[in-house]
């Protein structure tokens, strides 16, 4: 039985208490596993820089999730050398998720954060960050590196991977802000222990999942455009983690659609209430089509990528993927033509397969000017070893990911025109 929090028993927004001696406004979460050579200068440059333009007490809170190196050692030595400003957690189990949870439930601190040990985004941000949440303005703060006066340096695979993803979040979430993954975030402490309770992930999906509900029940949240370089050595694996965040997307999808989500529970005065925004979710039929797209893209990549590994023994990547795309495509619009939009029998289905050709070719222009942005960077146009494989097929996931998005619009807007009316027409 989910329980509905009455409005009144919520504080207001207001500017934060700044003046309570011993007690930090700010403290900054860094969640770190196996990081024993990075972590000691990250504490001491993120410490330097909060004592020199920080105007308020701070802490610095070293997560460690179940390294197995030196890293909980590391952590315990900076916080005897600067008590009181640094300390340590060890959890026994990974998740940067489960970290921020566990360290941001516990804190006493007014205003939490958080950011990845390579201090990638540069220390200047971390003001104008926190600031609209300790004035009251805001009830969240993210760093945006897609903003357009942020300067950025990184490489066109995580570039294009990072544009995909959050182009995903807008196409299938209706989500408006520009960049979940940054690392580099904070929340009001009161927003946190009403808003934690109902994300469930504990990777790295957490924080996509934090600003959907978030969003969607009305809090404020404020983006700061952010310089970011790069860490070349960083371990996150892309492939992994985009699989992880495409279930995340699929599952509270899933959930916003059937109104599973209490999220009356954020409700003024934290947010706007929902009876005053047309945002309040996605519309029912929206929502139906949007799962169904969902499952048969999930399907029809699948299918896609074992035409391509069965086509690319015995042809080059080009023409593999030509041959694949264009089989999984007639059977993608065949099944969402049923599916999706409910269209039934043979009426126009010559006319519905050839609009979804036409959508097969932008399918295939992205794909296929990823494999040759992939042999440009490489050097090699044919791919020929079994990383370069891998690789491969790690570009043709992002890549059929961002067609994916394209593909919803073009069917809902003009392959099936009449059954998104008639769905827009139904949910007023």
């Amino acid at each position: 039985m989910q329980t509905t929090v009455s409005a009144e028993t919520l504080p207001a927004r207001e500017h934060l208490p700044v003046g309570a001696a011993g007690r930090p406004v700010l403290d900054v979460v860094i969640p770190v596993h196996n990081e024993e050579k990075d972590l000691e200068p990250c504490v001491l440059r993120l410490h330097e820089h909060l004592h020199r333009t920080f105007p308020y007490d701070f802490r610095i809170t070293v997560a460690d999730n179940a390294s197995t190196d030196s890293t909980p050692q590391v952590a315990r030595d900076l916080a005897g050398r600067l008590p009181g400003t640094v300390r340590s957690v060890r959890l026994d189990e990974k998740g940067r998720g489960r970290a921020l949870r566990a360290v941001w439930s516990a804190s006493e601190a007014p205003v939490l954060a958080y950011m990845d040990v390579d201090l990638s985004t540069d220390l200047n941000a971390l003001l104008p960050l926190v600031a609209p949440l300790i004035s009251g303005h805001s009830d969240l703060a993210i760093g945006s590196r897609l903003a357009r006066s942020s300067r950025v340096v990184r490489g066109p695979k995580r570039e294009f991977v990072s544009r995909a993803y959050n182009l995903i979040l807008r196409g299938s979430l209706a989500a408006r802000f520009s960049d979940a993954q940054c690392g580099f975030k904070a929340i009001r402490r009161e927003v946190a222990e009403r808003l934690l309770p109902m994300v469930e992930d504990t990777g790295w999906f957490f924080d996509t999942e934090m600003l959907v509900l978030a969003e969607r029940a009305g809090l404020r949240i404020h983006e700061v455009p952010v310089d970011w370089v790069d860490d070349p050595d960083s371990s996150v694996h892309i492939v992994r983690t985009a699989t992880d965040d495409l279930k995340g997307v699929w599952r509270v999808g899933r959930a916003l659609a059937t109104g599973s989500l209490p999220l009356d529970r954020l409700a003024r005065p934290f947010g706007d209430d929902p009876r005053d925004r047309e945002l309040s979710g996605v519309p029912g039929g929206l929502a139906r089509q949007l799962v169904g797209f969902c499952v048969v893209g999930a399907l029809s990549t699948l299918f896609y990528l074992a035409l391509y590994s069965l086509f690319r023994l015995g042809a080059g990547p080009q023409l593999a993927n030509a041959a694949a795309l264009l089989v999984s495509a007639v059977a993608n619009t065949a099944a969402n033509r049923r599916l999706t939009f409910g269209v039934r029998g043979r009426d126009r289905a010559a006319r519905h397969q050839a609009q979804g050709l036409v959508v097969f070719g932008i399918g295939l222009a992205l794909t296929s000017g990823s494999l040759a942005a992939l042999g440009a960077a490489t050097g090699d146009p044919g791919h020929s070893t079994g990383l370069a494989h891998s690789t491969e097929l790690a570009v043709l996931v992002v890549a059929n990911l961002a067609a994916t998005v394209v593909r919803f619009l073009l069917f809902r807007l003009w392959v099936f025109p009449e059954r998104a009316s008639r769905t827009r027409t139904s949910t007023r």
